[in-house]
């Protein structure tokens, strides 16, 4: 069971050095933002955004704002410190309650998804704050085991294994429509529209 406290403390742990031991793989990346369909003049929520990744490859699409949020305040702080554009907001609380005051044409949840103990509340939450067409995206940037394998070392109670994407399409199906999956060695990846 995860425990948000736990979560929110261990990303703060790591912070510091979390830019330090980043692997981009940019042609991943870019898939994954291509099937998301972000375009220039959309409204971004990156989800769980830790020091802000994605937020240049946002930026260089042209999308009119991002909005990213974070439930540890160190990974807000040096995204903050990175990002200094007044088209980037930053948010620092549990994406599953959260309020939101605006509707975005994209949501994307990146590297991230067995982080959240609610994953149906998380999902809910998302799909009431997308525009009519808007999309939600939920990706990794590696494959499904590997990820799981990657989280093997560390406390049960900071993530759950991820979902087969069957899973997680069945479930994502309850609020949205599912338009793209992607399952393979490279990736992990679902796509879902707001009817």
């Amino acid at each position: 069971m995860v425990d948000t406290n736990e979560v929110k403390s261990f990303f703060d742990s790591l912070a510091g050095h979390w830019d330090d031991n980043m692997v981009i793989n940019e042609k991943t990346i870019d898939l994954i933002l291509k099937n998301a369909g972000i375009k220039s003049n959309g409204k971004v929520l990156d989800v769980a955004c830790g020091t802000g990744v994605l937020i240049p490859y946002y930026l260089d699409r042209g999308v009119s704002s991002v909005t990213a949020i974070d439930i540890s305040l160190k990974m807000i702080e040096i995204a903050g410190n990175k990002f200094k554009s007044k088209n980037v907001v930053f948010i620092c609380d549990d994406a599953v309650n959260h309020t939101f005051d605006t509707e975005f044409d994209n949501i994307v949840v990146y590297n991230a998804f067995p982080h959240f103990g609610n994953p149906d509340g998380l999902i809910y939450n998302l799909s009431s704050c997308l525009k009519s067409g808007g999309r939600l995206t939920i990706a990794h940037s590696m494959s499904r085991d590997k990820i799981n394998e990657h989280h093997g070392n560390i406390s049960k109670n900071l993530f759950v294994d991820l979902m087969t994407i069957d899973e997680l399409s069945d479930l994502v199906g309850r609020y949205l429509r599912v338009t793209i999956t992607v399952s393979d060695e490279n990736m992990y990846q679902i796509v879902a529209e707001k009817c």
